[in-house]
């Protein structure tokens, strides 16, 4: 059992955290850097740091500190487009803590690592206060992603049931208290 350390990223884990983050966007999702989606990635001070309301995680390998995983939280609703209308009505940006950017790397998977960071972003969004509800989505092409996230949370929209336009991604709602 590996002894990994949880912590909010500083400005010490950031290239570490981008670099996991867009090896995942390559090789697991295999769409690359797309600006639209992936800004953040690019400029995570921005996106999770410069907000008491945002976070991003870490995890560390305790052999040589070095970015295992990431999973970050910001308080954007689903855009529409390129979302369903409904679903952005349903999840406002302001009261919606988004769950982004849960990553870990293929070695270092079966650990706990994401469960434990979701855990820890579910507590700073109740933390918060202002959070109505925890809004996901994910890419069920992804090995074990669509299990993980439903083992958690509850579907709200399968776009692979309705494919007009869309692009086959899962959106769940996770509870806050567990």
């Amino acid at each position: 059992m590996h002894d990994y350390s949880i912590r909010a990223a500083s400005p010490d884990d950031l290239d570490g955290a981008r670099a996991l983050m867009l090896d995942t966007v390559y090789h697991d999702f295999g769409t690359g850097y797309v600006p639209r989606w992936h800004a953040d990635i690019i400029d995570p001070v921005a996106a999770y740091l410069a907000s008491p309301r945002h976070t991003l995680l870490v995890a560390l390998d305790p052999r040589d500190k070095g970015v295992v995983a990431t999973a970050a939280l910001d308080s954007h609703g689903p855009a529409h487009p390129p979302n369903p209308r409904d679903l952005a009505e349903r999840y406002p940006s302001g009261d919606t803590a988004q769950l982004r950017r849960v990553y870990v790397r293929p070695e270092h998977r079966r650990h706990g690592l994401a469960g434990r960071l979701v855990d820890e972003l579910l507590a700073f969004a109740a933390a918060d206060g202002g959070y109505r509800a925890v809004y996901l989505h994910t890419d069920p092409k992804v090995p074990g992603a669509e299990a993980f996230w439903r083992s958690r949370g509850k579907v709200v929209l399968d776009e692979r049931e309705n494919p007009d336009g869309a692009i086959g991604v899962v959106h769940f709602e996770i509870p806050m208290e567990r």
